[in-house]
């Protein structure tokens, strides 16, 4: 069972003697995962809506540390609990109740699929010459292949992607910086404190995005393996990767301008050359859309499983199941991805900012719950039992999540709606500082009153009860 390329586990707990790895995995799955298009198309948002390159790198840098961090505390759970990450918040919101955030969960990945499609399409249909919507199709299939074979896969696709996405990346700069006059793309050092939040929320959200699955990723890892390993191998692979690819985003916008927005995957290989270079660099950004979109499925999939079971009190999957479900996020992405391809830029900005405003709240109730209030200490079998110690829905929780979401809406800027804050703050968005602090702190006064339903230790199963 242990060595089967093909994952038989999905959302029960990893057992002890099938933890395998170290903590520095992390560190190359999600350098891995960051090196890629979407994340360069991500940085040049900053500069695209009107930032300047100066202050959009050192935006986008806080807020890939401060999102990095966020995301990493999720990280280190993943060794301890041995559970997916939406599995943990049942624990929070109840085992039935967990289904509020979980809907927007499988949202966000069908988002995340789709925009991954689009331009993962635009690569694979020029590397194949079957056009962009039969790249789409294509890169949709071998995405749910690989899912479904699962977690080792998972990182065998991180630590190539690692390697090869780094040494195109590398390649791809030098070229830029041939090409562009760094200094003059600098030289705007006006500070536009809008722009630079833009920015900030921009890199801060695409983090905080990978928190609802970061944990599925590490817990395999042994249950010994180190909290602080953990958290700081995955926020040096996630903050590099990142940092990395909207780096050149940046600079790629501030220098190309419209020819960088009418097709952005082939001018990033224009800069590669042509012939077999430009082939080579295609099959790179189909690959590092591959590592990330394998995450996005698999994380998806488990989402649909953890918010179904609550109500059907499954505690595994068949093979026949999983099958099913990441077939469901595959069809559900694809067509989201073939109706969006030509609103791609535009649409993807406000899908980013749209996912921070519901994410931030449950990042904050899950972090504040685990490492505050639970102290790490959960009855791992009683958070699929809805009569159990978690119950079905935890009202607190939830509340305390809907006055989070509802708490960011007066500072929260996008096409589609601007809060009444916006203006007297220079049209600045603040509203995912907003979305961590006020459940934080409100979790915090309200879970800490009544703590009885937390073990004396964590129990991994029926029979082991702590003593005290």
């Amino acid at each position: 069972m242990a060595d089967s390329l093909v994952e038989r586990r999905s959302i029960d707990v990893v057992p002890d003697d099938e933890r395998h790895g170290k903590a520095f995995s992390q560190f190359t799955l999600w350098l891995g995962a960051n090196l890629q298009i979407t994340a360069v198309v991500s940085g040049a948002l900053a500069v695209i809506f009107g930032g300047g390159a100066f202050w959009s790198l050192i935006g986008l840098l806080v807020g890939n540390l401060l999102g990095g961090a966020v995301m990493s505390l999720h990280s280190a759970q993943g060794p301890r609990l041995g559970l997916p990450q939406m599995i943990s918040s049942r624990a929070q919101f109840g085992v039935r109740g967990a289904v509020v955030p979980l809907l927007l969960v499988v949202v966000m990945y069908v988002g995340f699929f789709a925009s991954g499609s689009v331009l993962a399409g635009q690569a694979v249909g020029e590397l194949t010459h079957l056009g962009q919507t039969s790249g789409i199709l294509v890169f949709a299939v071998i995405t749910a292949l690989m899912a479904a074979i699962g977690y080792r896969v998972v990182h065998v696709l991180g630590r190539v992607a690692s390697v090869v996405c780094a040494l195109a990346f590398l390649y791809l700069g030098i070229r830029l910086l041939d090409r562009i006059d760094l200094g003059a793309a600098l030289a705007d050092r006006a500070f536009d404190l809008p722009m630079f939040l833009l920015a900030v929320s921009i890199a801060a959200s695409w983090q905080l995005a990978f928190g609802p699955y970061v944990a599925d990723y590490s817990r395999y890892l042994p249950r010994h393996t180190s909290s602080r390993a953990t958290f700081w191998w995955t926020l040096a692979g996630t903050t590099l990767g990142s940092q990395w690819s909207m780096a050149f985003g940046v600079l790629v916008a501030a220098s190309a301008g419209e020819a960088f927005l009418d097709d952005q995957v082939s001018y990033v290989v224009s800069l590669g050359g042509t012939g077999l270079i430009a082939s080579l660099l295609y099959f790179v950004i189909a690959l590092g859309k591959l590592t990330i979109n394998v995450l996005n499925t698999y994380g998806g999939f488990m989402s649909m499983v953890t918010g179904i079971s609550g109500f059907r009190g499954q505690r595994a999957l068949s093979q026949r199941g999983r099958s099913a479900y990441i077939a469901v996020i595959m069809i559900a992405g694809t067509a989201v991805a073939l109706l969006g391809k030509d609103t791609f830029l535009t649409s993807f900005k406000d899908f980013l900012l749209f996912l921070l405003t519901f994410f931030t709240p449950w990042s904050a109730i899950n972090l504040v719950d685990y490492y505050l209030i639970s102290r790490e200490r959960y009855d791992i079998p009683a958070l699929s039992d809805p009569d159990g110690r978690y119950g079905a829905w935890r009202w607190d929780a939830l509340s305390v999540y809907a006055v989070g979401i509802v708490a960011q809406l007066p500072f929260l800027a996008t096409t589609f709606y601007t809060g009444p804050l916006v203006e007297p703050l220079g049209g600045a968005d603040i509203s995912w500082v907003i979305g961590l602090l006020v459940p934080a702190l409100l979790y915090w006064l309200l879970a800490r009153r009544d703590t009885t339903h937390i073990p004396a230790a964590t129990i991994t199963s029926p029979d082991r009860v702590p003593a005290g």
